[in-house]
């Protein structure tokens, strides 16, 4: 329901609103992979919307056999070979969540994710996708991967702007995983710099600012010190200002698949940071899409959200 309606009723679909992707993962749980090839083909090199694709749609195989089943009956298909790649990635981060540590996910399992995503990579030289799963099984390995820098270079080559590697890439260099704070922030602000007007990577700050909050409200409790002022900083606010004009005032144009969830990030952060006219307009934007990140970092997603849209709307 659009945000000018008298009740806001937010609407959380991970497929960000591609009905064909949702078809798929349907067609998934029941056991089916012939209409994957017809969606990838139709994907086509637009890399943002191939990446969201194979991501969500790994996530959906990683407990079937049907990424499997595909490659076995269309070995030489390229699209067979990178969704078993992603699905192998997917399936050690499961792994991973269930144990509650990274740690127990065994290294020969994250050894053959990492030779998949290689054969894939070779099987499609075009493709970024295959460098985006190994950034990914990268933050799985103690310390991180010893390649990491270079399939980063890989990745850069075939698809420089690609927003799921730059996702990765932030929590890589996170506190959580294999950096601190400040890495991960000097390279979102590095980013955030380069990229061309009407980019949404502009929106790596906002996604920084929301890992540092979760990450100190997990290890330090909601009194951390300055936490409550986390949005509201100055800083911060410059930051969300900056976002806002570098990437809403000056959008490119472009319709990528994954814009909801960074408005999303957006939208959030410009409702803790006071920036109300500028949060109408992103409600108007999203149109009652919503994601879960970041709004369940702050509790329930649909309570978080409806709060802020009844804080803000008039």
């Amino acid at each position: 329901m659009t945000s000018g309606s008298t009740t806001f009723t937010p609407e959380f679909d991970v497929t960000l609103g591609d009905r064909s992707l949702a078809r798929a993962r349907e067609d998934i749980a029941i056991g089916r992979w012939q209409g994957l090839p017809e969606l990838l083909h139709a994907t086509g090199h637009d890399w943002d919307r191939r990446t969201h694709r194979i991501r969500l749609l790994a996530h959906a195989a990683a407990g079937t056999t049907v990424a499997e089943e595909w490659h076995t009956a269309q070995p030489r298909d390229p699209d067979a070979l990178v969704l078993r790649a992603a699905t192998e990635v997917m399936r050690c981060f499961n792994l991973a969540v269930a144990t509650g540590n990274a740690g127990d996910v065994e290294q020969g399992r994250r050894d053959t994710a990492v030779r998949t995503c290689l054969r894939a990579a070779d099987a499609y030289p075009h493709d970024p996708v295959p460098w985006v799963s190994l950034l990914t099984v990268a933050r799985l390995y103690p310390g991180g991967h010893p390649q990491i820098n270079r399939w980063w270079q890989q990745l850069q080559f075939r698809h420089r702007d690609n927003r799921e590697a730059h996702n990765q890439m932030l929590r890589h260099l996170s506190a959580r995983w294999h950096g601190s704070h400040g890495t991960m922030y000097d390279f979102a602000r590095d980013v955030a710099s380069s990229t061309p007007a009407g980019s949404p990577l502009a929106v790596l700050l906002q996604v920084a600012r929301a890992e540092e909050y979760r990450y100190r409200l997990d290890h330090e409790g909601d009194m951390a010190l300055f936490l409550r002022r986390h949005w509201s900083s100055d800083l911060a606010i410059a930051e969300t200002r900056r976002t806002w004009n570098s990437w809403i005032v000056d959008w490119d144009g472009v319709d990528r698949a994954q814009d909801v969830a960074d408005l999303n990030h957006l939208l959030h952060a410009a409702c803790e940071g006071g920036l109300h006219s500028e949060a109408v307009h992103l409600f108007e934007l999203i149109d009652g899409r919503a994601t879960s990140a970041p709004w369940s970092y702050f509790g329930d997603p649909d309570a978080v959200i409806t709060k802020w849209h009844r804080t803000v709307v008039r």
